[in-house]
């Protein structure tokens, strides 16, 4: 079964609802109008109705049936107002608050804490910083969860694995780094993997010293004693994390060493870097990013998505509210 059948089968007569805040894009539109015939889940765009239904006659695409709010004539407008100033606590103004909420992000992230939707998918026009702030404020991190971040699978044929966080912090500390691989195995059963961490960095088991190699090493201990029951190896590189030879070799003995399926990157540079070249050069297929970390499910989609990435990310959105 395809990866994404699989997530549908998930979600199948559940109808979660995911908002799409960016409403006047033709990519938007078209996911929203795919999901919506399937009958996947519910889609609710964000915006002018007219302006929404004039892009959707220009681009041919059927949008009769899609759920479509307005900010600007929202019923319970003033109740999402009460509530984002209480959550901010003192940090803004009823007055700022209505301004604020007419953002589209504000407004989609306001309707996911308020549990009038499930989650929302954004960044299609939109930069990381404006999809992931709004979730920050009102969304927040679970609790013992310091920091969000971002994780893509990674889908070749049958093959999967969870890279992370190769989009959201430029450098991360210890604890930062155990946080963020407990939480990719956490997204990793979402797909149906069964989670194997690998830590990585340019050395393996303590072969080469320096402080960037131990503060992996410092890392894999921090997540090992969160989450004693997942197999997590560190500090690894990644040709020890997944040919078997040469892991067993490195790292005699490893559970993970040679099987990996989670790699943990050491800093955005390493992860941004190296899930490009896994999609350039190697052919693999990358979803995400997919935040990591929330209270509730945010997706920040890339500014060169395509409609197909729209649809996709929306289904793992729907999955990951389970």
């Amino acid at each position: 079964m395809e990866l994404i059948d699989g997530l549908k089968s998930q979600i199948a007569g559940k109808y979660i609802r995911i908002v799409l805040p960016e409403g006047t894009e033709p990519r938007i539109i078209g996911a929203a109008s795919r999901l919506h015939k399937e009958g996947i889940l519910v889609p609710v765009l964000v915006g002018d109705p007219a302006e929404i239904g004039r892009v959707a006659s220009e681009k041919s695409i059927d949008i009769e049936g899609v759920e479509i709010i307005n900010p600007a004539d929202y019923a319970e407008f003033d109740e999402m107002v009460a509530a984002f100033v209480e959550r901010r606590k003192g940090k803004v103004t009823e007055e700022d608050a209505r301004k604020l909420l007419l953002d589209e992000n504000y407004f989609g992230t306001m309707l996911t804490y308020m549990d009038k939707v499930a989650g929302m998918v954004s960044g299609a026009v939109h930069s990381t910083g404006d999809t992931v702030r709004p979730a920050l404020q009102i969304i927040k991190t679970k609790p013992g969860v310091s920091r969000t971040s971002g994780a893509f699978v990674m889908i070749k044929g049958d093959t999967k694995y969870i890279f992370s966080d190769c989009a959201i912090n430029i450098e991360l500390d210890a604890e930062g780094l155990a946080g963020v691989a407990v939480e990719s195995a956490k997204t990793a059963k979402i797909f149906g993997i069964d989670p194997k961490v690998a830590m990585l960095s340019f050395s393996t088991k303590g072969s080469a010293k320096h402080d960037l190699a131990t503060k992996v090493q410092t890392a894999t201990k921090m997540a090992q004693e969160l989450a004693p029951e997942l197999p997590i190896e560190g500090e690894i590189q990644f040709d020890a994390a997944i040919v078997e030879s040469v892991g067993q070799q490195k790292a005699p003995g490893s559970k993970v060493a040679g099987f990996a399926n989670v790699f943990v990157f050491p800093s955005l540079e390493a992860g941004n870097i190296g899930y490009k070249i896994a999609q350039r050069l190697g052919g693999f297929e990358a979803l995400g990013p997919i935040l990591q970390g929330l209270n509730k499910p945010i997706t920040d989609l890339s500014r060169g998505c395509n409609e197909e990435d729209v649809y996709k990310l929306s289904i793992i959105t729907a999955c990951q509210s389970l």
